[in-house]
């Protein structure tokens, strides 16, 4: 029989491997990351198809709604419930879904208007410029007095809780650096032109009104995103950059990428930083209702690691490969419609990158369902089967790519060229409504203030939803109090055994 202190430190050192495991698994769960992928997936379908059986409904009635509904739910969301935008702006914070969903921005905060388009001082910005809101502590909900074109000098260090709003004016973003959302939370980019992004570096750049800092070099992305959540980007238009059009990296999640027109560009999206990186294992992005358009070769996106939903999105042509990824990506592809090129060695949508054969990749969760396929393009998937529960669930099928459409007619910027080549065909004009208020200081909107900070809850029924064919890669989080209770016993048991020996 082995001697107490033996039978002691063996025991220690089993609950010290189990304390490591479980500490791991917390670390790689992110910030606003969701428990239950899948269940955000379905959450989407049932939104587009509620918001298209509410469009067939209206189609038939006089009401004023019945013109402006598409199918699109976040569209219909702030353009058909509200008789007039531009008096209740903050209504879009309720319009994301997918991963992004619950996505404040600056709602309760206060309008700030945008009336110098200048960007003479990084370090420290003028009242009335779109540098001198974006790194303000406080909720603000960002507009533009008027039509705007802005060369940035350096990057654009943007805080939490800011919007960032486009309507009513257009606004051009380019220059040095472009935007950067560095481990924040609660940001929505809407209706903004960004392209022509250049590297930046060196220079000291406002992060907030009292911080300031040199930073290291950029790559010249359109929107960087580093280690933030709540991320909403949409109904912008983006191209010409010199690195990604969007990047999100280092444990960023809880993201949507919706309506968006992207072209004429080599790397268009980056989600992940590198393979061996393990937070980003937590990253949750959607990808839904954008237009991948002339000019651009591959990225549409390029993930590494995560959990990935790209739906309801038409891709007219790439050069190389649509989706590619390593590191173990979950990619769940629905109701899309791809183009394949003319060329016949890049008709396959999906590309596992570095990979050297099928044995490394087959168990990805690689997964292509209701997507029309163009021109011979054709998907690889690779992974987990559908579930019968899944397969029973006919109400909740993703929507036909007949519709895309239908779902993406208006992506990019509302009411002008979404690129320099493309028009909109979109009726609603960016000069209508919009108000703006005198002076660049921070103000009105009657009243509307406050601080509220809080995150919306998740819909109580999401507990209901069948359950999807694969799940997140991220481990659970660990019980707060099992790995204190652990900690302690590890703290007895030590302090024993050095009594023993």
């Amino acid at each position: 029989m082995l001697p107490p202190h033996f039978s002691n430190t063996i025991f220690l050192l089993c609950l010290f491997f189990t304390l490591l495991e479980a500490t791991k698994s917390l670390n790689l769960t992110l910030p606003h990351q969701h428990p239950s992928p899948d269940s955000v997936v379905l959450h989407v379908l049932r939104s587009v198809n509620a918001s298209l059986s509410r469009r067939q409904l209206s189609s038939s009635s006089s009401s004023s709604s019945s013109s402006c509904r598409t199918g699109n739910p976040i569209d219909d969301c702030w353009r058909c419930d509200s008789s007039d935008w531009a008096s209740n702006r903050q209504r879009l914070a309720d319009c994301s879904i997918g991963f992004g969903r619950g996505t404040l921005g600056g709602k309760n905060g206060r309008i700030y208007v945008v009336t110098d388009s200048s960007d003479n001082n990084p370090a420290n910005p003028t009242q009335g410029t779109l540098r001198y809101g974006v790194i303000q502590e406080e909720p603000l909900w960002i507009v533009f007095s008027s039509n705007m074109f802005i060369r940035l000098k350096e990057e654009l260090i943007i805080n939490s809780y800011k919007t960032l709003d486009g309507r009513g004016s257009a606004v051009h973003i380019t220059g040095n650096g472009c935007l950067t959302i560095q481990y924040v939370q609660h940001v929505i980019i809407h209706n903004i032109h960004i392209y022509d992004c250049k590297p930046s570096g060196g220079a000291v750049v406002a992060a907030s009104p009292t911080k300031a800092g040199k930073r290291g070099r950029s790559d010249g992305d359109g929107i960087s995103i580093f280690g933030s959540q709540k991320i909403w980007v949409d109904h912008c238009s983006m191209s010409h950059c010199s690195d990604g059009l969007i990047d999100a990296v280092l444990g960023s999640t809880a993201i949507t990428i919706s309506n968006n027109y992207f072209t004429h560009h080599n790397e268009v999206m980056l989600l992940g930083h590198d393979d061996s990186y393990a937070p980003d294992t937590g990253m949750q992005v959607t990808i839904a209702f954008n237009h991948f358009g002339q000019g651009l070769v591959q990225r549409m996106p390029r993930c590494r690691r995560g959990y990935i939903h790209v739906v309801n999105n038409d891709f007219t042509s790439w050069k190389m490969y649509a989706i590619g990824g390593s590191g173990n990506p979950t990619i769940n592809s629905q109701g899309n419609r791809y183009a394949a090129p003319s060329d016949p060695s890049a008709k396959e949508v999906t590309k596992r990158v570095d990979s050297r054969d099928d044995g490394e990749w087959s168990n990805w969760n690689w997964r292509t369902e209701g997507d029309l396929m163009e021109n011979g393009a054709f998907f690889v998937a690779s992974g987990e089967s559908v579930s019968t529960m899944y397969s029973k669930a006919s109400s909740l099928e993703p929507q036909a790519s007949a519709l895309v459409d239908q779902l993406t007619r208006n992506a990019g910027v509302f009411g002008g060229p979404r690129d320099d080549e493309g028009q909109s065909g979109d009726s609603y004009s960016p000069y209508e409504g919009g108000g703006s208020s005198s002076g660049g200081s921070i103000g009105g909107m009657g009243g509307i203030g406050g601080t509220a900070r809080g995150t919306s809850s998740s819909s109580s029924d999401d507990s209901n939803f069948f359950g999807m064919i694969f799940g997140s890669n991220a481990p659970p989080r660990p019980r707060l109090t099992l790995l204190l209770s652990s900690l302690l016993m590890i703290c007895v048991l030590s302090s024993s055994t050095l009594l023993l020996w």
